[in-house]
């Protein structure tokens, strides 16, 4: 598999976790006031742990995947704390002041703090036609307010605001574990997040929804947390998080559309020029094209590849006379170890991902950063 297959994957992940996802918000904006935002976020993680433990026994622990190890801890502890709990708190308290369709359109902030995380902390290559896209989504986010500094519009946005900042920051802590087996990462975010906050609930005395409108929370977090970080973190692996980012903007629209064709929810001038301007910039961004001569700096690392001595993948290719059934009568397939990255020079499209950390302040030959 080459490497434009790899982020046509990607791309395919990413959009299910943008349409699973961009569902949940309309959807939990039904039973937002049905218990505190303490409960419903423990039982939409609960949902999200349990459907990744099903998967997880169903799809066994592979050697073509690389498990999570002891110094990624800190890296998994942050995301699950940001994007497991602050993250969810924040948007059912957010779904609770303002429309759903509101919070869909606001939730492209997510990428915006994803963009700019990534590029000014986490050194990947964003093009002015990429500054611009954020500049117009950002636009549009202020539109929602309706021009109302006070009251539930704009503590509304500001719960919106902060979750789509955790979860900006989980995705870039998410994309540097994107090279360990995803649905181990998952499903640890997943119960890290859940357990503390379902007992956090029990003891506080949270207000648990009935037993029917808990299941139905189940059920949302399922698919539109579990499958979602699954689906995400595939995403984040071959496209970097910067592009994740782009193509996780969809799901604000789809929630969006949810909201007025299922929910009959109004549509305001306010939204309908923040939803142009939002577009706009997702569009542009979906435009970016990024290829240049390249170099790449000796690197030892493990984690999931593919390769074979052909040179389908550049980034690939080494000896396996120590290891024991990576490749079968000349045939190559997906396979985890330990190997070395030789020092390599080339050009070919590609993504900030792990293996593209590198700066453009020379445009012949920008140099590696590890």
């Amino acid at each position: 598999m080459n490497l434009i297959n790899q982020q046509r994957w990607g791309l395919i992940a990413g959009l299910l976790a943008a349409i699973s996802f961009g569902l949940s918000a309309p959807l939990i904006s039904l039973v937002s006031r049905s218990g505190s935002p303490l409960v419903i976020a423990a039982l939409l993680y609960l949902g999200a742990g349990l459907a990744l433990l099903l998967v997880r026994l169903v799809v066994p622990i592979s050697n073509r995947e690389c498990g999570v190890q002891r110094r990624d801890f800190p890296s998994l502890l942050g995301l699950t704390a940001l994007g497991g709990i602050v993250g969810p708190l924040c948007l059912v308290q957010g779904l609770s002041l303002l429309s759903a369709g509101s919070v869909s359109l606001l939730l492209n902030l997510e990428a915006v703090f994803t963009l700019l995380i990534a590029v000014l902390i986490g050194r990947e290559h964003l093009s002015r036609r990429g500054l611009i896209a954020a500049f117009l989504i950002l636009f549009g986010a202020v539109l929602l307010t309706n021009g109302s500094w006070s009251g539930a519009s704009l503590y509304g946005t500001l719960f919106i605001a902060i979750a789509c900042l955790a979860w900006g920051i989980d995705n870039n802590l998410s994309q540097r574990l994107s090279l360990r087996d995803p649905l181990q990462v998952s499903l640890l975010k997943a119960i890290g997040a859940s357990v503390p906050m379902v007992l956090l609930a029990l003891i506080t005395g949270g207000l648990f929804p009935g037993w029917q409108l808990s299941l139905i929370l189940v059920a949302i977090g399922s698919v539109g947390y579990g499958l979602s970080i699954w689906l995400d973190l595939l995403a984040l692996r071959h496209l970097g998080a910067a592009r994740e980012a782009l193509v996780f903007s969809t799901a604000p629209f789809v929630g969006l559309i949810f909201s007025l064709a299922v929910l009959l929810e109004p549509f305001s001038n306010g939204m309908a020029m923040a939803s142009a301007l939002m577009l706009l910039g997702v569009v542009v961004l979906l435009k970016e094209n990024h290829a240049h001569r390249h170099r790449h700096s000796a690197l030892r690392h493990a984690h999931r590849h593919y390769h074979n001595q052909s040179g389908a993948d550049p980034h690939h290719i080494h000896d396996h006379s120590s290891e024991d059934e990576v490749e079968v009568l000349g045939q190559a397939f997906w396979h985890s170890h330990s190997h070395e990255h030789v020092e390599i020079e080339h050009e070919h499209p590609h993504v900030s991902d792990v293996h593209h950390r590198h700066n453009h302040s020379d445009a012949a030959v920008p140099k590696q950063n590890t």
